[in-house]
């Protein structure tokens, strides 16, 4: 049996979790995030460790493997690391086997992915970090309307007339946003206009990858917002797309996921080979 630990170093969420792995069999024994804010992300990673290896009843000296994605390239102390659209490919495909494209949307910008039925990267897209889609963008509207982010979603759905923002530059969107507010827009209105953009500009990201069927799973923070994975199942559905958008409550950990996954993998195959004793 190979013990692994994937850590996922986001912009504003770390996410690890413990996975052991035995051929094609494989157990989710712990997990640990917590949002970075100001803090060390270096202490934070050694935190999230310590507190996988108390959850699993291990020691350090029992995992084969440390594996880190996202800006976790530079941690020390750890076995190896994999570029996050890999992870999130492995982690999608673990959430939901059917799985053939993801929708990434973390802190600072959105990609699509297209994947085969190994978890392989076949195409991708990703938004620029000045754009409207990410849940930094999200966060400085939430404190704008004054509402907690885990309110953003269950506001939008409520929305009966959503307020268009169309431009792609978040300092501007944001400008349009506290002219919203100055014209006394109500806030479920605002979000749906909001998550309504967002979800043309994730769609068109798609498209551009050649997207056009099977199930597409949403990983990072925003999958979690129920908001705007309406928005992005209207929008499909609008346009005639025989896709079908899923999210998981685990969609958060699809990077870390992946991260054990592969590590065990690369543990296994480098044992294999000869060079681990």
């Amino acid at each position: 049996m190979t013990t692994a630990i994937g850590i996922d170093v986001g912009s504003g969420v770390i996410k690890t979790t413990l996975f052991q792995v035995e051929g094609e069999k494989n157990e989710w024994v712990a997990r640990w995030d917590a949002r970075i804010r100001q803090r060390d992300s270096y202490k934070l990673v050694e935190e999230s460790i310590e507190s996988v290896l108390e959850q699993a009843g291990l020691k350090r000296g029992e995992i084969n493997y440390i594996a880190t994605t996202g800006e976790g390239e530079n941690i020390k102390n750890t076995t190896g690391h994999f570029y996050t659209m890999t992870t999130h490919a492995r982690g999608a495909l673990y959430l939901n086997p059917e799985a053939r494209a993801v929708l990434d949307i973390g802190a600072l910008n959105g990609r699509a992915i297209s994947i085969d039925d190994k978890s392989k990267v076949l195409n991708y897209r990703m938004t620029s970090q000045c754009a409207s889609g990410s849940g930094q963008f999200l966060e400085n509207i939430s404190r704008y309307l004054g509402i907690a982010q885990d309110e953003i979603g269950g506001l939008s759905v409520q929305s009966t007339n959503p307020e268009k923002v169309s431009s792609i530059c978040a300092v501007l969107a944001e400008t349009d946003v506290i002219n919203m507010v100055s014209r006394s827009i109500p806030p479920s209105d605002i979000l749906r206009g909001i998550h309504e953009s967002m979800a043309d500009r994730l769609i068109k990201l798609l498209k551009s990858i050649d997207v056009k069927s099977g199930v597409v799973m949403m990983t990072g923070g925003l999958a979690l917002d129920i908001g705007l994975v309406k928005a992005i199942k209207d929008g499909m559905k609008a346009q005639n797309m025989a896709t079908t958008v899923e999210s998981s409550p685990d969609s958060l950990f699809a990077g870390s996921i992946g991260a054990a996954l592969w590590g065990a993998f690369r543990y296994e195959k480098l044992k294999r080979s000869g060079v681990l004793a």
